[in-house]
């Protein structure tokens, strides 16, 4: 699976847009399963430990901008 992708620049910089279908595509399969039988504070521990792992894979490596990381 590739998470970030370089970016033609004079600086260099990746594009976040793969990591971050990647995380809603894992937040709407775990969603679909247990969003409405689980209670809230389930989603948001299971959001933690299996969704932005997807995001933050990768980019220690890199010095993202603000805008990334927000």
């Amino acid at each position: 699976m590739k998470l970030d992708t370089l970016v033609s620049s004079n600086v260099f910089s990746i594009s976040l847009d793969n990591a971050n279908k990647s995380f809603c595509r894992a937040f709407n399969a775990l969603f679909s399963k247990v969003g409405r039988v689980a209670s809230e504070n389930v989603v948001v521990e299971l959001l933690k430990t299996k969704c932005f792992p997807i995001l933050q894979y990768g980019t220690e490596a890199c010095s993202l901008t603000k805008t990334q990381l927000n």
